[in-house]
């Protein structure tokens, strides 16, 4: 566990925060009294959101930038220093995803995906760690997945990339304990927002239903109850809960449940290239005779 804090007054960054998870994350922050900094790589997404929260009398900065550039976040970290003289909320909310089996996919998809989950994710923390040292209950919040607690077939990219995430989290919060900075880790399971239309790619064979998921408005509530608590990590849904727990005590029953998933989807493709090798063998045989 963490500091106890309340999120009132305090200065907050929210990545990823024109849609889904961050816009609400922003909204629910603001209207319990924290001082916003709204940034996302669209800028008319962001004034979107900002527009109500101060028509309701709350406190939001908006800055266009993409979390992936140095110079975005040189620009991010000033405006930030302009605006609010400093920083001690930190929410690394800015993610993407995609589907589809590793062997089917190039390089560059993986890329990408670690590019913005995982090296936007670090960099960000690392240029606003002078800053969150000198802030106020500091925390750094990194929103990760329950993919990030048992990787996902057809979603192995995705699942790295927040298995890093879970890693260095773990890490940097032994690193930065004497220095009092908080690092605390949410896991949304399945969320109802536009994240897999936003994807780089769809190739999975079956496809997650993200609007039988939790609101993203209820995400937002556990995760300023978890900056408020302290909770080091804290996994949303009950079947994330679920699979968080399966995955750690009995692997090998998420093992098999996992191969045996895949092997239903490809009995046909299984079958035939059974056929095949059988075949192969047969005229290899009658060649030797």
């Amino acid at each position: 566990m963490g500091q106890s804090r309340s999120i009132a007054g305090s200065r907050m960054l929210i990545t990823g925060a024109s849609q889904g998870i961050g816009k609400a994350l922003a909204e629910a922050a603001a209207e319990g009294g924290a001082k916003v900094i709204a940034c996302a790589r669209k800028l008319e997404l962001l004034e979107e959101v900002a527009k109500p929260i101060r028509s309701k009398g709350g406190v939001i900065e908006i800055v266009q930038a993409d979390v992936t550039k140095a110079t975005d976040r040189e620009h991010l970290r000033d405006a930030t220093e302009k605006a609010f003289g400093g920083l001690d909320i930190l929410v690394n909310n800015a993610g993407i995803g995609a589907t589809g089996h590793f062997a089917d996919c190039g390089p560059e998809r993986l890329r990408e995906i670690m590019e913005v989950n995982f090296f936007g994710l670090t960099e960000t923390t690392r240029i606003f760690l002078p800053m969150l040292k000198k802030g106020n209950l500091p925390a750094i919040v990194n929103i990760s997945s329950v993919a990030g607690k048992r990787g996902l077939p057809a979603r192995s990219e995705y699942s790295a990339s927040k298995f890093a995430v879970a890693g260095f989290s773990e890490a940097l919060r032994a690193e930065l304990a004497k220095d009092g900075v908080d690092v605390i880790v949410v896991s949304p399971g399945l969320t109802q927002t536009n994240f897999s239309q936003n994807m780089i790619e769809q190739k999975a064979m079956v496809q997650l239903d993200h609007m039988r998921g939790m609101s993203a408005e209820d995400v937002a509530y556990y995760v300023i109850r978890a900056i408020e608590r302290g909770d080091n990590d804290t996994v949303l849904t009950f079947y994330g809960w679920l699979l968080a727990l399966v995955a750690r005590f009995f692997p090998w029953f998420a093992d098999w449940i996992s191969k045996r998933t895949v092997r239903n989807l490809f009995a046909d493709e299984m079958e035939e290239r059974r056929k095949k090798k059988e075949a192969a063998a047969a005229e290899k045989n009658k060649a030797i005779v």
